[in-house]
């Protein structure tokens, strides 16, 4: 019996198909890596320092990689998220406690999501800042529906989609204004260039490391059981997380350099002035994406951390609308968009060693994760991350709160 090899055609098809397979959950946590926060940091610390703190982008990638693996790791062994297993261990006043403390970092996270994606609209559309926040919350509802009904895969080719266009607005800006091949090279040597730049350091860490991301991850890894495609789907969208983030500090530094526009309009209309309209309308583009998409991811999360540490069913409108509907009140009563993007700093600093710590202590527990259970040195040096996190973290509040 003659066996017919598939055509090219065919064989083309399930090339695609398979690569296509391997955006997997990260892909979706990778959202929260390239949310407005990260836009408005990497793009005033290039301004500022130029491409000194480049290094800094790059080992806040590598630190983020370890930290999403363990989360992927935690989930695919245990079929449960992290709220759900910190619920399992918690006394009821203490698990109250902590979901407290979650649903107010998943605010937060959605503040600088809905007000950037705002800001996009109003200066795109000249849309009023209240109905932005409404349309960015709305539309992030939106691709969550559309995730439910035609599954989790959805919402990875969203997300797969988003960091494309993302990073594909953020080349158009660089093609414009090339780098310097030295000026690159001299801002991966580790250096602090003078006052601040430990706190903005800071900031670029605590804006990549966020704690939605993580329970995010460690809830969509549960139905996915090997460890290798998890290291793989890690890999790959950290390194095109960290790449976007990368750009956009080096925009920064290349366009931006000496500019005192620090929060999204300044940035838009430094970019407008300095460069051209072109270049203004990719960093509107890429920050309403940036905008809708991560609501949509801090939303899940916000639903992920009610269900597991709530022990009962709640309904999908009043998850969601929990979490984006402080910050649509927020922008209607005519907070600054500027104090929110401070809080949202604050909270999160707080609300991450948080994450950190329990999801560190159960996968170094071997009667949580049996075999897979961390290795020491895993375990020492995540330790070490830990740490060094929590205390950038804490200069970075204590910046926040003393100014």
């Amino acid at each position: 019996m003659t066996t017919l090899s598939p055509t090219p055609d065919l064989r083309l098809r399930r090339t695609r198909a398979v690569r296509f397979k391997r955006c997997g959950p990260a892909f979706v946590a990778a959202i929260a890596y390239v949310d407005p926060g990260n836009v408005v940091t990497n793009m005033t610390a290039g301004a500022r320092y130029g491409t000194k703190l480049l290094w800094v982008v790059v080992l806040a990638t590598v630190i983020a990689g370890p930290v999403q693996y363990l989360a992927a790791k935690l989930g695919a062994t245990t079929g449960r998220s992290l709220p759900q297993l910190i619920a399992g261990r918690y006394s009821p006043p203490r698990r109250l406690a902590y979901w407290a403390q979650a649903e107010i970092v998943s605010i937060a996270t959605d503040l600088a999501e809905v007000v950037g994606a705002a800001i996009a609209l109003h200066l795109l559309f000249a849309v009023p800042l209240p109905l932005g926040g409404v349309i960015a919350a709305a539309s992030g509802a939106v691709l969550l529906a559309l995730g439910d009904r035609w599954g989790e895969r959805f919402l990875r080719r969203v997300s797969a989609a988003s960091l494309a266009v993302i990073g594909g607005a953020f080349l158009m800006c660089l093609l414009i204004v090339p780098p310097a091949p030295i000026e690159l090279a001299s801002g991966l040597a580790p250096s602090l260039p003078g006052g601040g730049a430990l706190v903005l350091a800071a900031g670029i860490v605590g804006a990549t490391i966020m704690p939605h991301a993580v329970h995010v991850h460690t809830d969509l890894a549960r139905g996915h059981r090997r460890l290798a495609s998890h290291r793989t789907d890690v890999m790959t969208a950290m390194l095109i997380a960290g790449m976007t983030n990368a750009m956009m500090l080096v925009v920064g530094a290349s366009a931006l350099r000496g500019s005192v526009g620090e929060d999204f309009s300044g940035i838009a209309s430094e970019l407008a002035e300095r460069i051209g309209p072109a270049a203004q309308v990719a960093f509107l583009v890429a920050l309403l994406v940036s905008g809708v998409t991560s609501t949509a991811v801090g939303t899940q999360s916000g639903a992920v951390v009610m269900n597991g540490l709530l022990l009962r069913p709640v309904p999908a409108l009043a998850r969601r609308l929990a979490t984006v509907l402080p910050v649509v009140i927020l922008l209607a009563v005519g907070v600054p968009p500027v104090t929110m993007l401070i809080v949202s700093q604050v909270v999160l600093a707080v609300g991450l060693p948080l994450v950190l710590v329990p999801m560190l202590s159960l996968t170094s527990s071997r009667s949580v994760m049996g075999a897979r259970v961390n290795h020491r040195a895993v375990t020492a040096a995540m330790s070490l991350v830990t740490a060094a996190v929590v205390v950038l973290d804490a200069a970075l509040l204590v910046d926040v709160l003393l100014d």
